[in-house]
């Protein structure tokens, strides 16, 4: 059985290279299958608080706005600790005046910016742990363009961190344990351990070769079950 006798050859050789691999990958994927992704994002973190904006709560004009800083653009209105705010970019920066009087209050301060990451934490009741400013260099875990930032560390279950814009006075995201381990997974999940993308050839080449080793595998069974193709003889030790 000479092609009973190559695949065994080949499969033992292919899954011996990629077979920690194969256990890593279902690790990872069954972490990443069994955490509700809801979970992972941080949203059950979030309290959404619904707010109505009245037209009585902008004193200071959108033509105001317009006079002073001619060159805004994606002007949008919104809130900050219950006040009515204008936020908009201004030469590729993100700039916050108050809505009643247009005083400027980017960036906040870190007293504000506590405050807003209480506001939005959904237990009130949680301390604060440590709040520390990013500005030049920003952890693997936040996207550099969100800077700069206020990281705002609360001590509760599963640390999580707060990422508030001290450009925006914004929630920009949030990250915990769970999320960071997620993260770990997915990188090794890819088997791209510099920018943590899908599409890299390292991935590629153990995919074909577990597939490869996969078919010697098929192979093999055939022959196991097909009495005819594969007949031992007795009290033969079959090496693997």
């Amino acid at each position: 059985m000479p092609l009973y006798q190559e695949s065994r050859k080949y499969h033992k050789w292919f899954m011996l290279f990629v077979g920690f691999q194969l256990l890593t990958w279902s690790i990872t994927g069954a972490y990443m299958v069994l955490m509700d992704i809801d979970y992972i994002h941080g949203d059950t973190l979030v309290i959404n608080k619904q707010k109505n904006l009245a037209a009585d709560q902008v004193m200071y004009s959108f033509k105001e706005l317009l006079v002073t800083y001619p060159q805004a653009s994606n002007i949008e209105l919104g809130f900050m600790l219950k006040k009515v705010v204008y936020r908009f970019n201004l030469n590729k920066n993100k700039m916050l005046i108050s809505a009643f009087n247009g005083q400027k209050l980017s960036p906040i301060s870190q007293q504000l910016a506590v405050s807003i990451a209480k506001e939005n934490y959904h237990d009130n009741s949680v301390n604060i742990e440590k709040v520390l400013l990013l500005t030049g260099d920003s952890p693997s875990e936040l996207n550099r363009r969100h800077l700069p930032v206020w990281r705002v560390d609360f001590d509760d279950f599963s640390s999580p961190s707060f990422y508030i814009s001290a450009n925006s006075g914004q929630l920009v995201t949030k990250r915990h344990n769970y999320w960071r381990i997620f993260d770990w997974m997915f990188v090794f999940h890819v088997m791209d351990y510099i920018d943590g993308e899908a599409d890299n050839k390292l991935l590629l080449l153990f995919t074909v070769l577990a597939f490869i080793g996969s078919i010697f595998g098929l192979v093999l069974t055939y022959y196991r079950l097909t009495p005819k193709h594969y007949s031992p003889k007795p009290n033969q030790v079959e090496k693997y």
